[in-house]
């Protein structure tokens, strides 16, 4: 639905979108029709970053985003002023100089005269030769800058036709140049591929140059300090006699350990010589000597007790007469005694005196170790000493020797990484740069004409900016144009709409009693006709009918006047009523002789005013309300007995915008109907009154759209 509009929108501004594309295209070709041919010139320049038979120091494949970000810098310097300057200085001096100039000279270029064209081509010459731009500061040199620009051979002028990029993912850059004279086209890109190429080598080598002179100094600094250090390092070990440290200190450990060794086994021996002195000491000790001679006295005295034993069985024995019964005892005692005699006879089966002479020897053999072991640990640790102290004498010497040797491996290492550089660079300037132009411009050949092009560009274009214009306006219009919209928008239902009449002044009874050619006027009257046939079906038998709009100037008069006019046309007597102190136009336009205050306070009755189908009342205006000109208990008694006289009673009130002075009517009417003048939009300072219509729905029958366009009720759109 939406897009059918939008397709009406067109339909109706048909004669828009023609007008502007053809008069774009007239235009167009006026403008294009004496343009010159245009020749082009295309360059080619290699750079060698990406080629690899190029890549001789380098073996590393460099990344894509480095790799583009080189190109660009190539030809962002190709595009630059001091490149081009250098072109424009060309030439320049080429149309000065030559019979044949690349383009037909300007003003400026024909004023100068031989003196002024000789002094020109001495400062282009000069700037140059120098690689210098016009200065604007200088008077004179910015008056041979506009001689340039007159020419058109300035870096913007020559900007706008070039054309440099990199040949997709190649190593080449493409250089493009379009102009009205073919050997113009060739010159520039030629000239403009030389001047780079030779701006590009000098500052390279110049880098160059300063980067292998910066670099060589510094490495003779670094070989300075290198060599430095290694002197340092050699007079102090030669004042501290410090041949190798590492050997050195290598050697007093291995003798400290061998050291240690000895006076642990020395400690070892003395020890162990001691025990073994005292172990044969214990052995020459008289207890010792005693248990011995105590087992044998033990042995002795159960011989001799058990003699004394014998003795008494042998005297029991003899004294009892040989009794058999003490005889067992004399042989069992016999047998004992000699058991304990073979038993004394094996204590002294060894000779005590033959292991005593060796525990002796033994002895003094331990004793002399035991001396030589004593007196030797003195000189042990005496040596272990003297070799502490060696080695304690070497700390100090292997914190200095350590700093000294740290720094010389730090310098060392700055050194050949300089080195390596230095050669690097040194390799590098000795070679020759890697750009070069390959190809060659040559004077270009016509281009198609694109004045054609042009042209239907200019038709097309003009035409899609005449479509999107009226898409906005369609898109951003947000203002009501029919019924269906206001219905929609505020959710209250529209009775009737009336188109918008041209005439400034409308002459209602010309409208009912004649047959008007007029088509709006046509459509006027049918639309108030079912206007008038709503009315009639809400009204119910009500009869007075109450006429306002949300603010001024939306045509309640003349849909009250219509209305009015309307039902007297079906024979009804309708009293009209101009409510509206705000602006009494129903009274400027009618003048009657009946005011309607003159009614409300007694002051004149209904003979007063002349008698016919349609009765007009108006009202002396003024800052004054329906309740201050009467109270509201008499309004309606007044307006009630009017009901009497008439079939209808239409009133217009003041707009809604003006509060209780419209709401005052809206209390006494038995109907009211609203007027909304179409294309206006709905703001949030209306909602209020939208809302105040909705609690009055008894009385409230609903809009009547005003002013609808005679397109709208044409198409049917309302």
């Amino acid at each position: 639905m939406e897009f059918g509009k939008f397709i009406k929108l067109l339909l109706r501004h048909k004669y828009t979108l023609i007008a502007v594309p053809v008069i774009a295209v007239v235009i167009t070709y006026f403008l294009v029709r004496n343009q010159p041919d245009v020749y082009t010139s295309t360059s080619q320049l290699a750079t060698g970053i990406v080629d690899p038979t190029q890549q001789v120091l380098s073996t590393e494949q460099p990344q894509e985003s480095k790799i583009s970000q080189e190109f660009s810098n190539l030809v962002q310097m190709m595009r630059s002023t001091k490149i081009l300057d250098q072109v424009s200085y060309q030439l320049i001096l080429h149309d000065l100089t030559s019979n044949r100039p690349f383009r037909k000279p300007s003003e400026l270029l024909e004023d100068l005269n031989p003196d002024a064209r000789k002094h020109a081509v001495q400062v282009y010459r000069d700037l140059y030769e120098k690689r210098q731009s016009l200065s604007l500061f200088d008077r004179d040199q910015n008056g041979l800058n506009k001689v340039i620009e007159s020419m058109r051979y300035d870096d913007q002028s020559l900007l706008k036709t070039l054309s440099i990029y990199r040949l997709e993912n190649s190593d080449f850059i493409n250089i493009q140049f379009d102009a009205e004279n073919p050997e113009l086209t060739a010159f520039v890109v030629n000239t403009l591929c030389k001047e780079f190429i030779n701006y590009y080598t000098f500052i390279v080598k110049e880098n160059q140059r300063k980067a292998a002179t910066f670099l060589g100094k510094l490495l003779q600094d670094k070989q300075d300090s290198l060599r430095g250090l290694n002197d340092s390092l050699k007079q102090y070990k030669i004042r501290n006699r410090v041949f190798s440290l590492t050997e050195q200190a290598r050697s007093l450990y291995g003798q400290l350990a061998d050291y240690e060794t000895r006076r642990q086994e020395n400690e070892k021996d003395v020890a162990s010589t001691r025990a073994a002195i005292r172990r044969i000491d214990q052995s020459f000790d008289p207890a010792d000597r005693q248990y011995v001679e105590s087992s044998m006295t033990r042995v002795n005295a159960q011989i001799t007790e058990l003699d004394k034993q014998l003795n008494a069985a042998n005297n029991a024995y003899i004294e009892n007469n040989f009794d058999p019964a003490y005889k067992g005892r004399v042989d069992s005692l016999t047998n004992v005694i000699a058991s304990k005699i073979r038993q004394s006879s094996d204590k002294y089966i060894l000779n005590p005196l033959s292991s005593k002479q060796e525990l002796v020897n033994t002895k003094q053999t331990l004793q002399t170790a035991n001396v030589v072991a004593k007196n030797s640990k003195g000189s042990i640790d005496k040596e272990l000493g003297r070799l502490n102290r060696r080695f304690d004498n070497l700390v100090p010497h292997e914190a200095v020797i350590g700093s000294y040797e740290k720094a010389i491996d730090i310098a060392q290492e700055e050194y050949l990484t300089l080195l390596a550089k230095y050669n690097q660079v040194s390799m590098e300037a000795s070679m020759s740069v890697t750009l070069r132009q390959v190809v060659a411009a040559m004077p270009g050949v016509a281009q198609p004409s694109k004045k054609m092009l042009l042209v239907i560009l200019a038709g097309v274009g003009s035409f899609a900016v005449c479509v999107v214009v009226l898409f906005a306006i369609f898109f951003l219009d947000n203002t009501v144009k029919t019924a269906k919209e206001l219905a929609n928008r505020t959710k209250i239902p529209v009775l009737g709409y009336l188109n918008l009449l041209d005439n400034k002044v409308i002459d209602f009874r010309k409208i009912w009693e004649s047959n008007d050619p007029d088509k709006s006027i046509r459509t006027f009257k049918n639309l108030l006709r079912s206007l008038r046939y709503e009315i009639d079906n809400d009204m119910q038998g009500e009869k007075i009918l109450l006429v306002n709009s949300f603010k001024a100037n939306e045509g309640k008069t003349v849909v009250a006047v219509s209305l009015a006019y309307s039902q007297a046309v079906i024979n009804k007597r309708v009293l009209l009523v101009d409510g509206n102190f705000e602006d009494s136009g129903i009274t400027k336009a009618t003048k009657p002789a009946l005011y309607l205050e003159d009614y409300l306070t007694g002051k004149a009755n209904l003979s007063a005013d002349s008698t016919g189908m349609l009765t007009v009342w108006g009202n002396r205006g003024g800052d004054v309300s329906l309740f201050e000109v009467a109270p509201e208990q008499e309004v309606k008694q007044k307006l009630e007995a009017l009901k009497n006289n008439f079939d209808l009673i239409v009133i217009e009130a003041s707009a809604l915008d003006t509060l209780n002075r419209s709401k005052e009517w809206v209390s006494v009417a038995d109907k009211m109907l609203t007027v909304f003048e179409a294309g206006q939009n709905l703001t949030e300072a209306q909602k209020p009154n939208i809302q105040y219509l909705k609690s009055v729905r008894n009385k409230f029958m609903g809009w009547v759209l005003n002013k609808v366009t005679n397109v709208d009720v044409a198409e049917g759109i309302a």
